[in-house]
């Protein structure tokens, strides 16, 4: 079977989409893959994988969306598969649509996260929903990485049968690893005894980064790690003010790493990690800071409610707020017994819900592949 996976930006398709491709691929079915082009798409390409680019935007510009759309039917009419297997709100509505006018695919469609759930106004919230629902009549298999949006689905009739698959990583890459944290630890200067905490994702807002930076103004023992970068198609506020502030007032207590491909290493170094996101589907980063031992803070939201047991394997705060992201922080910073009880509670979880093989194999079988 030929089988066509769609993402957005090269980012999402080397973060999200590539284990999938490894899988379909092991089981003897030719894969394409069509995004935006970009430096990260040289990872699949490097593994055999032909990778389209097509002119996908993360906007809502007719114009922008109008040049995808004929993309994609061309990629479609071009390549002819047999299944469609598109991903991300936008780029997983043209793809289906484009499916559906070229006639013979068969559609698939994950949800990594319902735009109607963001904060955001009114009509924007609305539309998104009338866009999900449109997109939920072109589809043949609907999935989501949440168990909650899953249910979203059904109860808000976007699709008949949506079902959750969750996502995943693999334990042999994130895992607790003493030689790697001793050698990231004095990469970057950081003391035997000294308490990390790690953030992983895009620098936008929406993930709560303002927060985080001035909760940690007043966790004096401890030192902030930031991994990530802002993506040319990332919208919002511009948060270089924001960190600005923050290095003049947390000094060396704040490391910005910027992207890297060692996150395993640099997660292996730290003590906690945090995501105080205002909006998630199923964060990977949550997953990969419990495989490797670490408890979580996170904030009370969708995705991470369903991952973080809180005061288990983690602790969960509402979104949007400094000082009790301030109080877990610090409750875990000053605690080096409970740190290692919940990273461990957090590793059997991921083990048993997040390893990646078994997502894949799964979410194979419910594509019919």
């Amino acid at each position: 079977m030929r089988v066509l996976f769609v993402a957005n930006v090269d980012f999402a398709l080397r973060h999200f989409l590539l284990p999938l491709m490894r899988g379909a691929r092991a089981r003897g079915h030719e894969v394409l893959a069509a995004c935006a082009d970009g430096p990260l798409l040289d990872a699949p390409r490097a593994e055999g994988f032909t990778v389209i680019p097509v002119p996908v935007a993360r906007s809502l510009s007719p114009r922008a969306n109008w040049r995808a759309l004929r993309a994609l039917r061309q990629v479609i009419r071009e390549t002819r598969p047999d299944l469609v297997h598109a991903h991300f709100p936008i780029s997983g509505l043209l793809a289906r649509l484009a499916a559906r006018m070229g006639g013979r695919s068969r559609t698939a469609y994950t949800v990594h996260g319902f735009l109607f759930n963001q904060p955001g106004p009114p009509w924007r919230r609305g539309l998104s929903l009338a866009l999900e629902w449109l997109g939920g009549r072109m589809t043949d298999t609907f999935l989501t990485v949440s168990e909650e949006e899953a249910g979203d689905a059904r109860r808000l009739r976007i699709h008949g049968n949506p079902v959750a698959v969750r996502n995943g990583r693999d334990p042999a890459r994130f895992r607790p690893d003493p030689e790697a944290r001793a050698a990231i630890r004095a990469e970057l200067g950081a003391a035997p005894d000294e308490v990390v905490v790690t953030a992983v994702s895009r620098l936008v807002r929406h993930k709560g980064y303002p927060e985080l930076l001035r909760a940690m103004e007043s966790v004096p023992g401890a030192t902030l790690w930031v991994v990530g970068e802002r993506l040319a198609s990332d919208h919002g506020a511009d948060l270089e003010p924001d960190f600005a502030r923050a290095a003049a007032l947390l000094g060396p207590r704040l490391r910005r790493l910027g992207y890297r491909h060692d996150t395993e290493r640099v997660l292996a170094a730290s003590d906690i990690f945090c995501l105080p996101s205002h909006f998630e589907g199923l964060p990977m980063s949550v997953i990969e800071a419990m495989l490797t031992g670490l408890p979580v803070v996170a904030t009370r939201i969708g995705g991470p409610r369903e991952q973080v047991l809180d005061g288990e394997t983690g602790l969960l705060v509402p979104p949007g707020t400094v000082e009790p992201l301030a109080a877990a922080l610090n409750t875990l910073a000053g605690d080096a017994k409970l740190r290692a009880r919940m990273g461990e509670a957090g590793r059997a979880r991921a083990l048993d819900l997040y390893d990646e093989k078994r997502v894949v194999e799964r979410t194979l079988d419910l594509l019919g592949l």
